[in-house]
């Protein structure tokens, strides 16, 4: 199988599609359905308009059943029915956003993506869900995100952090809408490189407790959080770690999984690549898609910009909850099994979740809310 080493490093069962970055995001399609995106039909209805590794129909097919979706929307306006409004127009979002997930940076990429936003944004206000943009001033731009206050000044908040191929509206569905429900504040926001922040000229950092600084600057001056959790998922979960290593105001941070060394994964993809000539349409697309978001050409290049990059586990003093699906490949599993028993941190946790718990997936996308729940205990105890 194509890149067969890389994919299967996030998933080592197959759900739908043979092509496994399909079969990645597809899982992710249908995790997203129980906090308001497509349900299981729905999403295997679009599945049977895909042809297996072809990245042009995945696009189409989901593009169509978001403008069903949308059409539905409306059809409930004209009726007065607005929480099926929002409920049509978050499943619409849900289209557009994973429709864009195999689209070539250009502008059938923004055309899809600016589209997702708009149909987010309805669906809040018809759900009449406290969500508020806002941005945050970065490197000559700006991180968007959204924040939705708790009933309790007092809540901490959640500070969700997607990875490589996210944005941060949909982390609303794998994760925010969850938390806000159990009373936290949450704050979920694009990092560079992240969504279609690299349009700014922004992309991945090394550095990234510096943008993180400023989401927390932002976060205290606007909103006046006070206790902050950090979760990062995927790519992420390094910011998490780079985050609990050099950002002193976060009270708990989570990593799923953890991520300390990013160079030895994407120098692992380069070999990967190298030994597979033959790759899926698919494969291809999105490996255009993480260059545009890394800033570089090629993989080589993304290797010399993160060669000897690694986070020191010492200066982890931060409550931290490592959480490791069993289905991860052997790199996510040995940079989290050692990473959390580096860290000097006195409330420390490891979590394995294996394949009873269905949330063994990459970053628990088989079963989110099982993640959520172990976060809101673990956070509990630790806050």
């Amino acid at each position: 199988m194509a890149n067969q080493d890389y994919s299967t490093q996030r998933l080592s069962q197959r759900y739908r599609f043979a092509d496994p970055n399909m079969d990645l995001f597809f899982l992710a399609a249908l995790g997203w359905g129980p906090a308001g995106g497509l349900s299981a039909g729905e999403a295997f209805y679009i599945a049977s308009q895909i042809r297996d590794g072809d990245a042009d129909s995945w696009a189409d097919a989901f593009e169509k059943q978001g403008e069903i979706l949308h059409a539905e929307a409306r059809e409930w306006q004209q009726r007065g029915l607005a929480r099926a409004v929002g409920e049509a127009s978050l499943k619409a979002f849900a289209c557009y956003r994973s429709a864009w997930q195999f689209v070539a940076p250009g502008e059938r990429f923004i055309a899809l993506f600016t589209k997702s936003q708009l149909l987010f944004d309805q669906a809040m206000t018809a759900l009449n869900l406290t969500a508020i943009r806002f941005s945050v001033p970065y490197g000559g731009g700006e991180l968007p995100g959204h924040f939705y206050p708790a009933s309790d000044p007092a809540a901490p908040t959640v500070l969700v952090i997607g990875g490589a191929d996210t944005c941060h509206e949909d982390r609303f569905l794998s994760q925010g809408r969850y938390y806000a429900e159990r009373g936290y504040a949450v704050a979920l926001v694009d990092l560079p490189g992240q969504g279609i922040v690299q349009q700014q000229g922004l992309h991945w950092e090394v550095e990234v407790e510096k943008p993180i600084a400023a989401i927390l600057d932002e976060l205290i001056k606007r909103f006046a959080v006070r206790k902050v959790a950090l979760l990062g998922m995927s790519l992420g979960g390094y910011f998490a770690c780079r985050a609990a290593a050099y950002e002193p105001r976060l009270a708990a941070v989570v990593a799923t999984p953890a991520l300390t060394c990013p160079y030895e994964l994407f120098s692992g993809v380069a070999k990967q690549m190298e030994e597979n000539s033959i790759q899926s349409a698919a494969a291809l697309r999105n490996h255009q898609v993480l260059m545009w978001k890394a800033g570089v050409s090629d993989l080589a290049s993304l290797g010399s910009l993160w060669e000897g990059v690694r986070v020191n586990p010492a200066h982890v003093h931060v409550p931290f909850l490592s959480v490791l699906g069993m289905q991860e490949g052997s790199i996510w599993k040995k940079q989290t099994n050692e990473w959390h028993a580096a860290i000097p941190s006195s409330k420390k946790k490891l979590l394995q979740l294996d394949a009873a718990t269905g949330a063994d997936a990459h970053c628990q996308g088989s079963n989110p809310l099982r993640l959520v729940q172990e976060v809101d205990a673990w956070l509990k105890e630790v806050l």
